[in-house]
């Protein structure tokens, strides 16, 4: 590459075809290279070479509109400038392509074209001396006098101005005057070019001109553009950094390897400003004192940090997360007690537990200003309105809502968020639904909190202890932020189908509120004021295009629906409506199409139906298809050996068939139906009570013997087989079932109980009353029998379910049997009482 005229580069050089920008001779640029041409380029020349001669390649600016090239050659432009490849990085996102990082030796005008493929190679001739490049100012070729002198002293000069009207403690300013002075004067017009804001077509015009007066001419109006453009600044404003930026381009790269102006550093004080209005957003954040001091910290940290540090985008993000959390915003609560009764009832029917609960601390709200927020958990069978009741209470207090859905959950992380020495780390849930209401006091939901997993990444329950316990949550602590926040003033709502699933130490730190399922009258209520209006105006109906009767509305709830909750409900109101939109749209396609045809041509087509469309029985059989549901209770207990029971599911209440037949045996039991431990039990329970009792009842076996079991075999079925059952409520109805079997006597077709049994033939209480109790409501059963001491729990229920229903509650066993029989069970009148002790002290 040397020779007597001075350092040469090679004669044939292989060309790289650039869309992004202009090489300037002194200047260094990232191109990201994807054509098929290039991409040959670098893989066969400059990654395969070995020689610094393979690393020097020709870089052609490409005029051709890169949204319009095409697999052609365009037409060379007949300027290009040498450069040596000092990096290449190769990446397959978001497609395979390279990054080349190449600087500029000197200028070459392209001669002939030798090859177009697999790259394009071409014979050059250089056109500038490479010397002047790298020889010291001091050593190098001084400008001539004449035109070419002044112009260079000109060029500087200007240089020098426009140097003294920036800051010279902006290391971009200072570097570029270090620059000035040291390069040869022949350089400078490259160097400037490449160096301040200018567009690609000015530095073309740069790159064209072969001849140093001609890169004098055509770079010193660039600089005066500059110059001009400060001076209109400085009357409208004062200099700030925002100046430098106008000035110089910001585009990595410098001027020569071993002196290079790499714009990392310039990168990072342009960034300067941004990190000033940061600091002003932690002074201006109200945070407590503690995390004040954190930001502070960890803001002068950032200072020092240059930008490309990737702990520099981690500090960035964890501040802007501190200054946008509400650390002193708070929304007002609307206090009107009266105003939130009525919202509250606008929006939903029934629940009033739980609307009780809300004014209660509205009305505390109202005495004392500083009140920490409850934790409510309401736990009922889904479709009861348990999500929306909360979103409705959020808009009763003027507070906002945020729903965080904990189905499934199963790291403890989403809660209380990730150390930030983790790559990809980020606050929990919790942080996170604060940022996004910017509030400090919202309603957060807590959604199916009885659904939360447990993995080896931790517990979420036991995170959530710290969240919803009011002593502990003021000074919450997320692994992210590493500082306390208070959570104190938030009113969080969790919501659950029950609470077997809920760890015992979650559940002593949430307020509990059951949620029943709806009674019938209830269902028709909400229907009419909710369900119906709201699937009308989703289906682009109106009430005077379809009328849906109260009586066809309960047609559908005994008839269609089997739910404590309204969602299949609803979705039996869509199918209508959408059964209507039918004929609505094909009424009006007929009238349209009426209007331009003969009456001979419409006497063939159907008329539109009349308005409204109503729908009755007949009509309800062809949208929804046959009933799906019978009231089968009666129908079932034509036999002895059959009772009816009452069970509790998640779901809510359910009624329960118990079924016994007895063959020639040995005294064996046999019962099915995916039974637990306990019911199977209850069973033997039931059948010790009744061998020990069979004299006072007349219980006989199949030859009338007074054992029952005796020669007999017994088998208990609880239908239902594919649903697995557990429990000791059903302890009463097994009982029932098997004194019928026994005596050979029908259980009232009208009867269901529940109840757990012991074997001194006592009735203990069981839970889930109200939801039991609903069931057999809609099944239509007349009396229930309960344990006497769940006869507190019928408080709870509706009156129109009370006044429906005959109660019966039961001490014994001897009282169920005469409740479940008609004219009583034999032998319970004449049942033995308990000896009367006298004391003998």
């Amino acid at each position: 590459m040397a020779s007597d005229n001075g350092i040469q580069i090679p004669s044939r050089l292989p060309l790289l075809l650039s869309h992004e920008g202009v090489l300037l001779p002194g200047s260094t640029v990232r191109f990201s290279v994807d054509s098929p041409r290039n991409m040959h380029l670098v893989s066969q020349r400059l990654l395969r070479g070995t020689s610094l001669k393979s690393t020097i390649i020709g870089v052609i600016p490409n005029t051709r509109d890169p949204e319009h090239d095409t697999d052609d050659l365009p037409t060379l432009h007949k300027i290009g400038t040498a450069g040596i490849a000092v990096q290449v990085v190769g990446s397959n996102w978001p497609k395979p392509h390279y990054t080349l990082l190449i600087t500029g030796l000197c200028r070459f005008r392209v001669s002939s074209l030798l090859k177009e493929r697999p790259f394009v190679l071409a014979e050059v001739e250089q056109l500038d001396k490479l010397e002047q490049y790298t020889t010291p100012a001091t050593e190098g070729v001084t400008a001539k006098d004449g035109e070419l002198g002044e112009l260079s002293h000109k060029f500087y000069q200007t240089a020098v101005q426009l140097l003294g009207m920036l800051d010279m403690s902006v290391p971009v300013v200072a570097k570029f005057r270090r620059l000035l002075d040291s390069l040869p004067r022949e350089t400078l017009p490259d160097v400037v070019a490449s160096m301040i804001r200018t567009s690609n077509k000015e530095k073309l015009q740069v790159l064209d001109a072969v001849t140093l007066e001609d890169r004098f001419k055509k770079a010193l109006p660039m600089l005066t553009k500059q110059i001009e453009g400060l001076k209109l600044l400085q009357k409208t404003r004062k200099i700030s950094p925002e100046n430098e930026k106008r000035v110089f381009s910001v585009r990595k790269g410098g001027v020569l390897p071993g002196r290079q102006f790499n714009l990392d550093e310039e990168d990072e004080d342009e960034d300067g400003d941004d990190i000033a209005v940061l600091e002003k957003k932690v002074h201006g954040a109200k945070m407590p004192e503690a995390a004040l001091r954190v930001c502070l910290k960890e803001l002068k940290r950032l200072k020092k940090m240059p930008q490309s540090m990737p702990e520099f985008a981690l500090t960035r993000n964890y501040l802007d997360l501190m200054v946008e959390l509400p650390w002193s915003k708070s929304t007002k609560d609307c206090l009107d007690i009266q105003a939130a009764r009525t919202l509250l009832d606008n929006d939903h029917y029934a629940m009033e537990k739980l609307k009780k609960r809300v004014l209660e601390y509205l009305a505390v709200r109202q005495l004392k200003t500083s009140l920490k927020g409850p934790i409510l958990c309401f736990v009922g069978p889904p479709g009861v309105g348990k999500t929306s009741v909360g979103r409705s209470i959020a808009r009763t207090l003027g507070r906002e809502f945020h729903r965080i859905a904990l189905g499934g959950v199963c790291d403890q992380s989403d809660i209380r968020g990730h150390r930030r020495t983790y790559v990809g780390s980020m606050p929990g849930r919790i942080i996170n639904g604060l940022k996004t209401v910017a509030v400090n006091n919202p309603v957060f939901l807590l959604d199916e909190v009885d659904k939360l997993g447990k993995s080896l990444q931790g517990d979420p329950a036991a995170a959530l202890l710290e969240v919803l316990d009011p002593e502990q949550n003021h000074s919450f602590t997320d692994h992210y932020l590493n500082v306390a926040f208070d959570l104190s003033q938030v009113l969080f709502i969790a919501t659950a189908n029950t609470t077997a699933t809920i760890p015992p130490a979650l559940l002593d730190r949430m307020e509990v509120l059951q949620v029943p399922g709806y009674t019938q009258e209830e269902k028709v209520e909400i229907a009419h004021r909710h369900l119906i209006p709201n699937q009308l105006e989703q289906h682009g109906l109106t009430p005077q295009q379809l009328h849906i009767p109260q009586d066809t509305t309960q047609a559908i709830i005994s008839s269609y629906t089997r739910e404590a909750g309204v969602r299949s409900l609803e979705r039996k109101f869509g199918a209508i409506c959408r059964a209507v939109a039918v004929k609505v749209a094909e009424g009006q396609s007929v009238t349209t199409t009426d209007a331009s045809t003969s009456e001979t041509q419409q006497g063939d087509k159907a008329a539109p139906p009349e308005m409204p469309i109503v729908i009755d029985h007949v009509a309800l059989k062809d949208i929804l298809g046959p009933p799906l549901f019978e009231m089968e209770v009666s129908e079932r207990l034509t036999l002895p050996g059959v009772a009816v029971g009452l069970a509790w599911t998640p779901l809510g209440g359910e009624i329960l068939f118990v079924e016994a037949s007895r063959m020639e045996g040995e005294g064996q039991l046999t019962l099915t139906g995916q039974l637990g431990d306990v019911m199977k039990e209850s069973a033997h329970l039931a059948i010790s009570w009744l061998r020990a009792n069979a004299k006072t009842y007349q219980l006989t076996n199949m030859v009338g013997g007074p054992d029952p079991l005796e020669g007999t075999d017994i088998h208990l079925h609880f239908p239902a087989g594919a649903v697995t059952k557990d429990g000791p409520s059903a302890g009463v109805t097994i009982v029932t079932c098997l004194a019928s079997l026994f005596s050979g006597r029908l259980v009232r077709s009208d009867v269901a109980m529940t109840g757990e049994i012991t074997l001194r033939g006592l009735v203990l209480p069981v839970g889930g009353i109200k939801d039991k109790v609903l069931a057999a409501h809609r099944a239509g059963v007349r009396r229930v029998i309960l344990p006497k001491r769940n006869e507190k729990d019928l408080e709870e229920l509706p009156a129109n379910v009370r006044a429906n229903l005959d109660f019966v509650t039961a001490a014994n066993l001897d009282e169920v049997l005469n409740a479940a029989f008609d004219g009583g069970f034999p032998g319970t009148t004449s049942t033995h009482t308990q000896p009367q002790l006298t004391s003998k002290l």
